[in-house]
């Protein structure tokens, strides 16, 4: 269910708005259709009420038709007019009274108690008495009495049949002795209240208010999208920083030129400290060759051979150190490269030194900085090789990732300090010594470049014994 609900936050507020206005419109046509059912229920119980009062007045009280001698105007075509009712006079279109011995119920009959209290309750207040009292709902198909004054009636109306209603109430009272019958069509609600109407009218009236929302909303969080944007560039590539105009609500405008400030002092500070390591490479590199020659003047060879190397420890150190500076500097755009070939480069490299390294690679074509990712998987595979003895290198493709994997058959890393190898100067072992030991830059370096990719290295222990390394870069 989670993943066809939307992720933005404009989507949320939208969804969850337009639901909520779906919800009350929903809610609101229900009560409406509640309403109409009720009003028509208690139409029809006031007609049967009317025509049971009215049986029992007529019987006690016969109507008495006067006709009148003079004859009927007609037309200049020979028709009669329409007889219409005058001022004083009340008519009871469709009343159908029956004296009956017993209340026939057939088999399609619905018995409706509820309207045998409403309608029981309205006779008491105007005055009948009655023992038993019934409501049955019929189709008109199964009543003839009901189709001859349905007919009549849509007749006089000049109604369709589909007009005609399709059921018919009878209601029947009765004193101890015989039953007084009479019918009453059963009125469809207004179709502007069935359960159908109201759900379409709060459909369009909810995406109707939900468009007008998302336009609303839109300026809102479209600062806040290009906000995140920007925030992922930054993360990217920190040494290039573009402020974004703000815009939008108030409070949404101080944030994005906090976000600027922050941005910007940031900036400066990785400025200062790019200044600062070139500083002091350019520093250290100057007396280090001076005290290289100098060494070469010791006449113990065991020393000097030791002075040397510490010399070169420090050399090397310092160019990891300013390299891992370096990475994400370059204003270069990646280039389209064959992930296998890059692979085959390295791997060659390494054999020409007399290191054993297994290729095994397919096809892969990704945007990367050549230079830095073949720096960064050359760490890998000396990594594989100090503390592995071995390495094996496989270029393939998962989903929308390229991998670039290294593994060896070495002791691997305990799982509780995967995550601290990853830390500058930290090593696998406490030696110091360069050639088991290194200096401790090897996978930061390598995570630095990963990162520059937006993408991820990431570290596990085999289960048949020994690391495996990932680069996982985005395609």
């Amino acid at each position: 269910m989670k993943r066809f609900l939307p992720k933005s936050l404009l989507g949320q507020l939208t969804f969850a708005l337009g639901l909520t206005l779906f919800i009350v419109q929903g809610v609101n046509g229900f009560l409406a259709y509640s309403i109409e059912k009720d009003r028509v229920e208690t139409a029809l119980v006031n007609t049967l009420s009317l025509r049971l009062v009215a049986a029992s007045r007529f019987a006690d009280d016969p109507l008495v038709v006067n006709i009148d001698p003079r004859p009927t105007a007609r037309d200049a075509e020979g028709r009669r007019p329409p007889r219409r009712p005058g001022p004083n006079r009340r008519r009871f279109a469709n009343t159908d009274f029956r004296q009956s011995d017993t209340f026939d119920i057939l088999p399609v009959d619905e018995r409706r108690p509820e309207l045998e209290e409403r309608l029981a309750e309205n006779l008491r207040d105007n005055g009948r008495t009655f023992s038993d009292i019934r409501v049955v709902e019929r189709p008109v198909s199964a009543d003839p009495v009901s189709q001859r004054f349905l007919l009549r009636f849509a007749m006089r109306r000049g109604l369709s049949e589909r007009d005609v209603p399709k059921t018919v109430a009878i209601a029947g009272i009765s004193e101890g002795e015989g039953w007084e019958i009479v019918r009453a069509p059963v009125r469809d609600t207004h179709q502007h209240f069935g359960p159908v109407y109201p759900l379409l009218r709060a459909a369009a009236l909810t995406l109707l208010l939900s468009f007008i929302l998302w336009l609303v909303l839109r300026r809102l969080t479209g600062p806040l999208a290009q906000l995140t944007r920007q925030t992922e560039r930054f993360a990217a590539s920190p040494g290039q920083y573009e402020p974004i105009q703000p815009r939008g609500p108030e409070d949404v405008q101080r944030l994005i030129t906090a976000h600027n400030a922050m941005e910007a002092r940031i900036g400066a500070m990785l400025e200062e400290k790019d200044v600062m390591l070139g500083a002091i490479g350019h520093d250290l590199k100057t007396p280090l060759a001076a005290l290289r020659v100098r060494v070469e003047g010791v006449e113990d060879e065991v020393a000097r051979a030791r002075m040397v190397d510490s010399i070169e420890d420090i050399t090397l150190t310092l160019d990891e150190i300013l390299a891992l500076a370096r990475v994400g500097k370059s204003n270069e755009l990646p280039e389209r490269t064959d992930l296998a070939a890059l692979a085959a480069s390295v791997a060659e490299e390494f054999e020409d030194t007399g290191e054993k390294v297994t290729l095994d690679a397919s096809r892969v074509v990704a945007p990367v900085h050549l230079t830095w990712l073949k720096r960064g998987l050359r760490n890998l595979v000396s990594n594989a090789l100090r503390y592995g003895g071995n390495a094996s290198v496989w270029i393939g493709k998962e989903g929308d990732e390229a991998i670039l994997r290294v593994e060896d058959s070495g002791p691997g890393i305990p799982e509780d300090r995967i995550a601290e190898m990853l830390q500058p100067f930290t090593r696998g072992e406490a030696s110091r010594n360069r050639s088991t030991g290194g200096a401790g830059l090897g996978l930061t370096l390598a995570r630095a470049v990963a990162e520059q990719h937006g993408g991820t290295l990431a570290l596990s222990n085999r289960p048949e014994g020994g690391l495996r390394a990932e680069f996982r870069l985005p395609l």
